[in-house]
């Protein structure tokens, strides 16, 4: 499967379950292999990094929202968090980038 057809899967199957996509983390390598206005992540902010993953998210119970990095790779991996409605985006940001440190730390593991 290439690229684009991976990322396609994966959007679809979230997407069938309510998330929506958020952004995208993409290696240099990817970058340049995908047409990006051609994807379907032309409409949302792709940050470069040393891995390939979604961010998703959805409303969750009781006014929370959920958010799930999922790595981009042949073998399904994912990092999930809920955020009170309340809570301040900065501190969410910040739980965000520790998601994707260890996200980080697992693709280069395996």
């Amino acid at each position: 499967m290439n690229s684009v057809e991976q990322f396609d899967e994966i959007i679809k199957r979230y997407r069938s379950h309510g998330w929506r996509l958020v952004r995208a983390l993409l290696s240099a390598e990817t970058r340049a292999r995908l047409n990006l206005p051609q994807t379907p992540l032309a409409d949302v902010s792709v940050e470069e990094a040393l891995i390939d993953a979604l961010w998703f998210a959805r409303p969750s119970h009781a006014g929370r929202e959920a958010w799930e990095l999922r790595l981009v790779a042949d073998t399904p991996y994912a990092l999930f968090e809920t955020f009170e409605a309340d809570e301040m985006e900065e501190d969410r940001e910040e739980v965000r980038r520790e998601m994707e440190a260890r996200m980080r730390d697992y693709a280069m593991r395996s």
